[in-house]
């Protein structure tokens, strides 16, 4: 090798001292410590999502938990009953409303009967009876039968037959022996043996009915022809009956 080349210098190593190390190591203390690693994340739910069958939530999985079949259609969008339910009910009601209406019919094939006591009836012979007011044929034929020395219309002696309805409101009046009158319980009518009204708010007298002699000789009463005072009726040979 020629002598020509040059040398490359060798670099001198200075030792340091005490103050120059500490100098050098004094950034390094100072600088501040790293941060906190942040926690790791959670796994990610995959319930539901993943494919693969051994997968947590995979198919497995959704087998597992999956709710039982429904008894309702695909197309069943009410809250509270199924459709067969809804369809149940309107079945249950049609057929009730149709006994309900079979029966009414039935009803009014067979109507209400009111057994009414006879218009007419035979109330014995005039020589049962004496003088007054006889009331036993009030509770059953609603009639008072009363014998008269002498009437108020005809001017003889016989027998007449009082209606025991109050011509007011149509209350059943009762005869007090005492007084000899006919004395409403509702509002206070008051009417005299004759059938005349003298006291309470009754507008006009009672009603006198059809009172004659049958064949056989007994009074025969008949509560369907009907004579009022007011009208002049009381004239006629059937509203009294001369003995």
């Amino acid at each position: 090798m020629s002598d020509d080349t040059p040398e490359t210098p060798t670099p001198r190593i200075v030792p340091q001292t005490g103050e120059a190390t500490r100098a050098a190591a004094a950034p390094a203390a100072a600088r501040p410590a790293p941060p906190p690693k942040a926690p790791a994340a959670p796994a990610p739910d995959l319930t539901g999502l993943t494919t693969t069958l051994a997968s947590p939530g995979g198919a497995a999985a959704r087998v597992a938990t999956a709710p039982a079949a429904s008894t309702r259609d695909a197309d069943d969008m009410s809250p509270l009953l199924t459709r067969r339910a809804w369809i149940g009910l309107a079945w249950g009601a049609f057929t009730a409303a149709s006994a309900a209406a079979l029966a009414a019919t039935g009803r009014f094939m067979f109507p209400n009967v009111l057994n009414e006591p006879p218009q007419q009836f035979k109330a014995g012979f005039p020589g049962e009876y004496g003088p007054g007011v006889d009331e036993r044929w009030k509770e059953k034929f609603g009639v008072w039968i009363v014998r008269t020395p002498d009437d108020v219309v005809a001017r003889a002696s016989g027998f007449y037959a009082l209606l025991v309805t109050c011509t007011h409101l149509g209350c059943t009046p009762n005869y007090l022996l005492a007084e000899a009158k006919f004395k409403c319980p509702c509002h206070g009518s008051g009417f005299r043996t004759t059938g005349i009204n003298f006291e309470g708010p009754a507008p006009r007298p009672l009603e006198r009915a059809r009172i004659v002699l049958a064949e056989d000789g007994q009074i025969l009463v008949d509560k369907a022809r009907k004579f009022q005072f007011e009208l002049g009726q009381w004239t006629d040979p059937e509203a009294f009956l001369k003995v």
